[in-house]
């Protein structure tokens, strides 16, 4: 398991591009609308945030945007890639929970951003990465 999130594997030129334009490009995507505005209005949105998982809305807020916000800049890093995957992959699933599971029309954006983050975690970083620079001793 280890072996699998910490290790970058060579990949040809192009899956190594394909790489940094999908995690650039959903990090990207991600931060602005969803994890800035959160965080910049945490204290308003926090007592009405929705608590699906139990643990409070408050808390369900924070791991939003710890997802949302700083999960999508490691990504744009490159930097543990498929392990800040994981998060965002969970809140995209939290979300497609709280609109009843549609996963087309009005909620097809969280479709998109889950379909993204599962290739990334499949992909791995690629080479124009963080964490090439910093495990690829370990291949």
């Amino acid at each position: 398991m280890k072996k699998f999130f910490l290790t970058v594997q060579k990949g040809t030129k192009s899956s190594n591009f394909a790489a940094l334009i999908l995690r650039i490009g959903f990090g990207v995507l991600m931060i602005p609308y969803h994890g800035y505005v959160k965080l910049v209005e945490f204290n308003e949105r926090k007592d009405g945030f929705v608590d699906l998982l139990g643990v409070g809305s408050t808390v369900s807020l924070s791991l939003a945007i710890f997802a949302e916000f700083f999960c999508s800049i490691l990504l744009i890093l490159g930097l543990f890639t498929r392990l800040a995957t994981i998060p965002l992959l969970i809140t995209m699933l939290v979300i497609f929970s709280v609109h009843n599971w549609e996963l087309f029309g009005k909620y097809e954006l969280a479709t998109a951003f889950f379909i993204g983050y599962l290739s990334i975690l499949i992909l791995g970083p690629g080479k124009f990465s963080m964490d090439y620079l910093v495990f690829k001793r370990r291949r």
